[in-house]
């Protein structure tokens, strides 16, 4: 039978280094599981709500209005910022105030915003306000001129401002855009701003 040399020899791990190896891998895995669940639950940092009505974020709650924000912030937009389309809903008529979308509508708006994102990289600016996106229904009824099958009532329609861009320069950027196949929906031109949709058909006014 060979007998080891120095350089070969087998050293059996005593109980204190097979505690120490256990504790280590151990603490490895843990370490490891905690960065990958930072990974996998990393969230945007909650929605500073200061600037927005109290009375409104009471109304609407908080929680909603957060789960809402986070929600926008996964399309990853950067036209568009989150802070803006949430104020589009903060407004009231009367005493009636205006509602964020039913969860079920949600998605129905990303199109329309991913289409506003586009027009903005084209324009190279970004957008500096929207003065409409969903209307509840009640709160329609209270806007001049809307139409009760308006496609503020379903969560498609969005009315936009961009930074040093005239609503006449927006609606011509928007129609260039849905000439290409980005979308179908419609374009209308006001004296302040610009009406965007993704209704599926092409309409203008």
């Amino acid at each position: 039978m060979a007998v080891p040399t120095s350089e070969s020899k087998i050293i059996l791990p005593t109980r204190r280094n097979f505690l120490s190896t256990v504790s280590l891998a151990a603490a490895g895995v843990v370490i490891g599981g905690q960065q990958a669940q930072g990974f996998l639950f990393r969230q945007s940092p909650p929605l500073d709500l200061s600037s927005l009505p109290q009375s409104w974020v009471r109304y609407q709650g908080e929680k909603k209005i957060q789960s809402y924000a986070r929600y926008l912030e996964s399309l990853q937009l950067k036209y568009v910022d989150t802070r803006q389309i949430i104020q589009a809903h903060a407004k009231k008529k009367g005493t009636l105030w205006n509602t964020l979308p039913p969860r079920s509508m949600w998605k129905s708006m990303a199109g329309t915003l991913k289409v506003s994102d586009r027009i903005g990289a084209i324009l190279g600016t970004s957008v500096s306000e929207i003065t409409s996106a969903y209307r509840c229904p009640g709160y329609n009824r209270r806007c001049p001129g809307a139409k009760s099958r308006s496609w503020h009532l379903q969560n498609y329609a969005l009315d936009i401002k961009f930074h040093n861009a005239s609503p006449w320069s927006v609606t011509k950027v928007a129609r260039y855009v849905r000439a290409k196949g980005y979308f179908k929906g419609g374009i209308g031109h006001y004296p302040g701003f610009t009406h965007i949709d993704s209704r599926g058909t092409n309409v203008d006014w």
